[in-house]
């Protein structure tokens, strides 16, 4: 039998809060009522457009065993007998994130990086998932709320945790991975994302290089060889609690190397060393960048102990979540469209591997790629040159039409030739009808730009227009 997630005294001990008497127990933690399952407890969190407490009646309606509300908003619920007041819930929920952490004998990964932190957070935790009860964030919760809603939610019988860890400001990472503890804290890669926020790149590893300060004395660093911030990152493994540095990449001083990648349409292929021991192995995604970030999944397993062959096959079930390279067969007239799904965000290094994946797509006869993209944003001064410098990744993979949305695109458009700019508009709205009457049997599309683009009305629009015909299912396996 399974013991509840959380016990009241437990959260007493951990918060100090007072507690009603209707609350015993909470088999899982949630701050949004639209996911809340039944026994969930629910944190009343004030965000920047909602405040929870508007929400607590409604938690409550939907099964919530109870809300943690703060000390001011407590009696405008004086009627109810669930609730945890403290004086502040963020905080209340940060202590209990804690007090799990302190609870716990699972082994702990974190996983940072300007690109691929949540593919490589699902390669982790379906690698070790296979050799015990493992525990991760869900989506891309890897902010200060995300964090120790995480943690707040990890079952003590786990055997393994993995936690995404986020930021676009300086000393972001310190107080979360603080908290993670994590016996392995993994770099997938250092590039000019928030770019905005920083003086420069030097800075933005030095922000990155923080995740290494939580890490439990004799913990392992994992950090990829082949960045040009390789140094500096490795300086600061050095300087923490670390007692191993592990590298991965394709450098001939990795660790963990790759040798050959193979990037087919729907999967990749990786010929492999670690610590001079072949390997071989099939991931069940394209993509260069999820080949290279698969070596990081293998230096943490093996840091944690874990079976590496097991680790290895288990690539071969990965799939491309909603909005990062999911992949759509389109039904249109009396043939297909390849719809690949890159919306959920954007910037220069993750841009430039989803026109390479929309590159190695294999074509027909008179069949076209269509890139479909949004403006990057947090790019500061040099936003109109990252924009403009994607025109040669264009050219590289063989794009055959660009839609752009927003008004950084127009850099882009400004330097690509003319047969190859489709349309610009201001928004991906103003798109929508022009890039669902281009599509033509044979052609493959991808969808890419950061979130406040709203890239994702495009591939909703394709989907709703053209359906999914039976080959979709047959490629995402």
């Amino acid at each position: 039998m399974t013991s509840p997630l959380w016990t009241s005294q437990e959260i007493a001990a951990a918060t100090g809060a007072r507690i009603g008497a209707g609350f015993a127990q909470a088999s899982g933690a949630s701050i949004d009522t639209r996911t809340l399952e039944p026994g969930d407890l629910y944190f009343a969190i004030k965000g920047d457009v909602h405040d929870g407490h508007d929400f607590v009646l409604a938690a409550l309606e939907k099964g919530a065993c109870a809300a943690v509300v703060c000390e001011e908003k407590a009696p405008a619920f004086a009627g109810s007998d669930r609730l945890v007041v403290v004086p502040d819930v963020l905080e209340a929920m940060r202590q209990m994130g804690r007090a799990a952490r302190a609870r716990t004998q699972a082994k702990i990964v974190a996983i940072t990086g300007s690109v691929g932190k949540t593919g490589t957070k699902e390669a982790m935790r379906l690698a070790l998932s296979r050799q015990g009860a493992t525990h991760a964030s869900v989506a891309s919760y890897n902010n200060h709320w995300g964090v120790p809603l995480t943690l707040a939610r990890m079952p003590r019988e786990s055997t393994f945790g993995v936690f995404e860890i986020g930021m676009n400001h300086a000393y972001e990472i310190l107080p979360l991975t603080g908290m993670v503890r994590p016996h392995v804290a993994v770099i997938t890669t250092v590039e000019p994302v928030h770019i905005e926020f920083f003086p420069s790149l030097w800075g933005i590893a030095d922000a990155k290089g923080e995740i290494f300060s939580g890490l439990e004395p004799g913990g392992t660093a994992v950090i990829n060889r082949d960045n040009a911030y390789f140094e500096r990152m490795r300086a600061h493994a050095q300087a923490s609690a670390a007692g191993r540095i592990l590298t991965f990449g394709e450098h001939e001083g990795a660790d963990i190397r790759a040798h050959r990648i193979v990037v087919k349409p729907d999967h990749s292929v990786v010929d492999a060393t670690i610590f001079g021991q072949k390997l071989t192995y099939r991931i069940g995604t394209a993509g260069r960048h999820i080949a290279l970030n698969s070596l990081s999944v293998l230096a943490a397993s093996h840091a944690l102990g874990a079976d590496l062959a097991l680790v290895a096959l288990s690539f071969a079930e990965l799939k491309p979540p909603v909005g990062r390279g999911e992949r759509t067969m389109l039904a249109i007239g009396d043939g297909e469209a390849l719809l690949i799904d890159e919306s959920y965000n954007a910037n220069p290094a993750s841009m430039r591997a989803a026109l390479a994946n929309l590159g190695a797509v294999e074509l027909g006869r008179g069949a076209r790629r269509i890139a479909v993209l949004g403006d990057m944003k947090e790019l500061g001064e040099t936003g109109p040159k990252l924009h403009a410098d994607l025109a040669e990744a264009i050219e590289a993979n063989g794009i055959d039409l660009v839609f752009a949305a927003g008004s950084l695109m127009k850099n882009l458009v400004d330097a690509l030739p003319r047969a190859k700019v489709a349309a610009h508009a201001e928004t991906s709205a103003d798109l929508v009808d022009a890039v669902c009457a281009a599509i033509r049997p044979g052609d493959a599309v991808t969808v890419k730009g950061s979130l406040s683009m709203k890239m994702a009305l495009i591939v909703k629009a394709l989907k709703e227009r053209y359906g999914a015909s039976h080959a979709a299912n047959a490629l995402k396996g």
